[in-house]
């Protein structure tokens, strides 16, 4: 819990300003990370508090696009990037699909700020793009990458580049270096090359982005030595403060939990919010050093996979979540694996050893009968003689992975309404000089002017 030491915070310029933005984290999101920290916390009917719901201003956003009452992730990043709204699929151009948008970011650079932009997923994808690239579609992968060692900005941090091929990867690296840029793999690889570095390209190891480049590893997966959120704002932080008189401005997207939110992973989605108020933590750190030059603001660009908390009961059994100890996308890597090995070997019986260890059912879980059949059905469809898959936006998963997750989400009495976005309101929290501009009602539009306002770096008319 947040003590009064957030106090009443300067109302002056931000010299240092951090935009996080929570892909698909709508208001239930944050709830069900916060009742499932108290559930799971000595049973408590209640919440757990997020760092982040006690920043001393609370209020909601609105999402919808120029084209769209739903929006799409680059129409939404180009909303908060730029304080324009434009069309779905559009990254940093206005509606006509022509006309480029001046990013917050890119004023910020013009005014001496130093920049970083950085993700949990790959940097060329639809949020951080919306920063520093300009395309008609947001599936022009090649062609978004291109724009990033034009911006010139600092800073860059995530998974990796995505949707390029082989060749246009590397010659993606290749333009980044010409522009001055060392790349990195893994934060250890970071603290050794920064101190040399003029401008900074982090991203995953190599093995990680061989299993999947799209994405960190999910928090609920994550090994040691996996690249965090966190770590990427830790070194953010650190590049960016270096030689930075007049300070920065630092964008930082949980993608993570929009690709939970998309598969309707409940246990991932908790897991993921509250990584996400890790990362958060590192910026409140630097808040608290400098409490009157910074600006921390936290939004999302919209909700994804109309998430319910209560299925009918009145009740909710979150505790439940706890027994999941990997996202259903990784269950179906590891399901693979084993059939794999086993060759025609595998059966229902070591499929149930897995889902034992992995989702509790049968131990600490109890199954109905006609869940358990349901998974055995599942099983089949996954190994029989015609493979299945379940596909969301962008996960193909097996089957019996998807059974599980959907069970226990049941189980815990959480609800999906789509495996899309919606049009909910979204959170906004802020702290820090300028914060109290964000009291009222916000449009994705306005908190990117309000935070350029603040920042010393306006957006014109």
């Amino acid at each position: 819990m947040l003590s009064a030491a957030f106090g009443a915070a300067a109302s002056s310029q931000a010299k240092y300003v951090f935009y996080f933005i929570g892909d698909g984290m709508g208001l239930n999101q944050v709830q069900l990370a916060e009742l499932y920290g108290a559930e799971t916390d000595g049973g408590r009917i209640g919440r757990e508090p997020l760092l982040m719901t006690g920043f001393p201003v609370v209020s909601v956003g609105s999402t919808f696009s120029e084209s769209n009452g739903v929006t799409d992730s680059a129409a939404s990043g180009t909303a908060l990037a730029s304080g324009v709204k434009t069309a779905n699929g559009c990254i940093g151009v206005a509606a006509d699909k022509k006309t480029p948008l001046k990013s917050i970011a890119h004023r910020a650079k013009e005014a001496g700020r130093r920049v970083g932009i950085s993700s949990s997923v790959a940097i060329n994808h639809a949020t951080p793009a919306a920063f520093y690239a300009h395309n008609k579609s947001r599936k022009n992968y090649n062609a978004i990458g291109r724009d990033l060692p034009a911006s010139g900005f600092d800073f860059f941090g995530g998974s990796d580049f995505w949707g390029v091929t082989p060749a246009d990867s590397a010659g993606l690296f290749n333009e980044a270096r010409r522009a001055g840029y060392t790349i990195v793999r893994g934060y250890d690889a970071y603290k050794k090359a920064a101190s040399s570095a003029s401008r900074m390209i982090l991203f995953q190891d190599s093995e990680a982005s061989a299993v999947d480049s799209r994405t960190t590893p999910y928090a609920i997966d994550r090994r040691s030595g996996d690249l965090s959120l966190a770590q990427i704002v830790s070194a953010g932080i650190d590049f960016l403060a270096k030689d930075a008189p007049n300070g920065f401005f630092f964008m930082i997207e949980g993608g993570n939990i929009d690709w939970e939110c998309h598969s309707n992973d409940a246990a991932a989605v908790a897991a993921e919010v509250r990584d996400f108020d890790s990362a958060i933590a590192v910026a409140y750190d630097f808040y608290r050093q400098h409490p009157d030059e910074t600006l921390i603001v936290v939004t999302a660009d919209h909700e994804t996979g109309s998430l319910c908390l209560g299925t009918g009961s009145y009740d909710l059994n979150l505790r439940a979540l706890a027994s999941q100890k990997v996202s259903e996308v990784q269950f179906s890597r590891m399901l693979n694996d084993a059939h794999r090995r086993g060759g025609g070997n595998f059966s229902w019986d070591d499929a149930r050893r897995m889902l034992a260890d992995n989702f509790g059912f049968w131990e600490e879980i109890e199954l109905t009968p006609e869940q358990e059949e349901s998974l055995r059905a599942a099983f089949t469809r996954s190994y029989g003689k015609e493979r299945q898959s379940t596909q969301s936006e962008y996960q193909k998963d097996v089957p019996l992975a998807s059974e599980a997750k959907r069970i226990l989400d049941s189980i815990a009495l959480v609800g999906w309404g789509s495996g899309g976005h919606s049009a909910s309101f979204v959170p906004v929290f802020a702290i820090g000089s300028g914060a109290e501009n964000f009291k009222a009602l916000n449009d994705n539009a306005q908190i990117a002017r309000r935070i350029a306002r603040i920042g010393g770096y306006p957006v014109e008319n």
